[in-house]
């Protein structure tokens, strides 16, 4: 008799289902941009490839914090993974920033070659030292420039406009050495001053100017594709060491297929945003990009030896 409770008890170990980890996903944006259709699309995958064995919970629209708080928490395993903008990595892992430098990438097959390959893991394998674990390249896309004052074709049209930027000295770098008075925020505080006009415009990719529906505050659209922002899907070490072998594969197969699913909903999608933002009053202009070029050689020269001239080429270089 207690041979055959022994070997019942175990039979209920073995047969009882397996406790699913439930993963918190978060980012700092709305349910209409790219990012939340990425987060879902990892959710899915995620828990079919896992067979439910890990879920995931999205928080978006900031409820878990800005961008650098949600890194900050993922280190202390708080937040376990988060869709995040490339730019707040240079904060903590100074290298990060080479794929901020302007007019870096050709175009969005460029940017793709680069970080799928050997540069990317490179980058990825930076951040473990911080307490991330780096799962695929989903994107923010080329960023493009908006203001409420006027049109922006030169240059020296930006000169003196104060725009908000992300929290990275790259960016501010470029756009003082373009004339502009960067003012570097939040994402959460700087939708606010665009509508208070406390700052009169701010760089972003079509997809954010859409779902934001920033042509309420801002007027002018300038189509600079100044910079190429990456937006790592990551994961706090501490999650991922809880996950098996097994998991931590299908976690890494479904980040990427996330990952390509948003590049190829953003790659479509740009010629109706444009179209969107022309109805709704929005005067967008098309600059001649050499003069921008130009301007910006200073930051070139000052970041190349930061992140090593080898570096900066092999990306350029990349076909």
């Amino acid at each position: 008799m207690r041979k055959l409770m022994v070997l019942a008890l175990v039979c209920s170990m073995v047969l009882a289902p397996v406790f699913a980890l439930d993963i918190k996903l978060a980012h700092v944006v709305n349910e209409q941009d790219s990012f939340h259709l990425a987060a879902t699309r990892f959710k899915e995958l995620v828990e079919k490839y896992t067979n439910g064995e890990v879920k995931v919970t999205i928080f978006p629209n900031a409820v878990l914090g800005d961008e650098r708080t949600l890194l900050e928490r993922m280190k202390m395993g708080i937040v376990d993974a988060g869709v995040i903008t490339s730019g707040p990595f240079v904060n903590f892992v100074p290298k990060f920033g080479v794929v901020d430098l302007p007019f870096l990438f050709r175009d969005p097959e460029h940017a793709y070659k680069v970080l799928d390959g050997p540069i990317g893991d490179q980058l990825f394998a930076e951040l473990e030292s911080q307490g991330w674990k780096g799962i695929a390249w989903a994107e923010r896309g080329f960023r493009n420039l908006t203001n409420n004052k006027k049109p922006v074709n030169k240059p020296e049209d930006i000169a003196g406009l104060k725009i908000r930027l992300m929290q990275n000295p790259i960016y501010v770098d470029s756009f003082k050495a373009l004339g502009a008075n960067a003012v570097p925020m939040a994402w959460t505080e700087a939708l606010t001053a665009l509508q208070q006009h406390t700052i009169d415009g701010q760089e972003n990719p079509l997809n954010v100017i859409v779902s934001f529906k920033l042509y309420e505050s801002q007027k002018y659209l300038a189509i600079t594709r100044h910079a190429y922002a990456p937006a790592p899907i990551i994961m706090s070490m501490i999650t991922w060491k809880k996950l098996t072998p097994a998991q931590q594969a299908a976690v890494l197969k479904a980040g990427r297929e996330a990952a390509q699913y948003e590049r190829d909903y953003n790659n479509q999608n740009e010629e109706v945003w444009l179209k969107e933002l022309a109805s709704k009053g929005m005067i967008i202009t098309r600059p001649d990009l050499s003069a921008f070029l130009q301007a910006v050689k200073p930051v070139y020269d000052q970041y190349a030896e930061k992140f090593g001239k080898d570096l900066v080429n092999a990306i350029l270089q990349t076909k």
